[in-house]
């Protein structure tokens, strides 16, 4: 039994609006000083007030960017971003959903060995094997593309593992029912686990979409024509203008500019991912 204590209920409100005011404060700095003038900012000290040229700055990165700094109008980058992020985690989840079925429900030989060949990938992250990546990207004539932007980030061990836990929870008297009924492996896996995995699909959407969204190493390796640039990638270039001092005004406008599309994806799928992250039982 969970005791009222209004001291305690006080003193947990108190952690959580600290911890909400520290996260939250430094996205208030960036929002701020993207309303002022690059002048604001010669005294090296941050303004803590809203400015006056907010529509200026904001429309000067999404109309043309800023070509000091080689960066080109936040407009494109952010559909390259999107186009990026969709990919990935829609490829990561098309992938994961039919392995980890195909891993639960068929009976061939080293299929544990397959599971657990997969399972060791998560020691392997992006960073180790960039360079034989890369190389492979490069032969097959696939760098500045959407393509090599996507296919070598498109595979997902977590998301293959968290599927299987979740078709290991779907009692067995379901799959002989539907045997039973004439349902073959396909019309099982598309008529019953895939409803039965549907706030699962949407909550590991949420998780992949930012995880590709956030990608920074890898695009700003593989990306040499603008056309292709990413807006987390090109905010490093931002902040190192060439010749010039950085406008940090500009600089925190694509900030928030590109924390935007990932904060409504997490606000209008909420209730599907706390509902995907939460839920045990079928």
């Amino acid at each position: 039994m969970v005791e009222d204590r209004p001291w305690l209920n006080r003193l947990t409100h108190l952690v959580l609006i600290l911890g909400v005011l520290i996260v939250a404060f430094p996205v208030y700095v960036a929002l701020i000083a993207s309303t002022h003038p690059a002048t604001a900012f010669s005294t090296g000290v941050i303004p803590l007030w809203p400015g006056d040229q907010m529509w200026e700055n904001y429309s000067l990165m999404m109309g043309s960017g800023l070509s000091t700094a080689g960066a080109p109008p936040l407009a494109g980058m952010i559909l390259n971003s999107l186009i990026m992020a969709l990919v990935i985690a829609t490829g990561k989840i098309a992938i994961s959903v039919t392995s980890a079925f195909a891993i639960v429900y068929f009976r061939f030989r080293f299929r544990q060995l397959a599971f657990w060949a997969i399972f060791v990938t998560l020691m392997l992250p992006v960073e180790v094997r960039i360079v034989p990546t890369f190389k492979v990207v490069a032969d097959l004539g696939m760098l500045n593309s959407y393509a090599g932007l996507t296919v070598p980030l498109i595979a997902s061990a977590t998301a293959t593992f968290l599927f299987r836990q979740v078709f290991l929870t779907i009692p067995d008297e379901l799959t002989e029912a539907a045997r039973i009924d004439g349902a073959g492996p396909m019309k099982f896996f598309r008529d019953i686990l895939l409803p039965l995995s549907q706030t699962n699909i949407a909550a590991l959407f949420v998780i992949l979409f930012i995880y590709g969204w956030n990608q920074y190493l890898w695009p700003l390796l593989i990306t040499t024509d603008a056309s292709y640039y990413t807006v987390v990638a090109s905010i490093k270039r931002l902040a190192q203008a060439v010749d010039s001092v950085p406008q940090w005004n500009l600089v925190m406008a694509a900030v928030i500019l590109a924390m935007l599309p990932p904060v409504l994806v997490v606000v209008g799928m909420q209730r599907l991912f706390v509902k995907g992250l939460v839920e045990t039982e079928k």
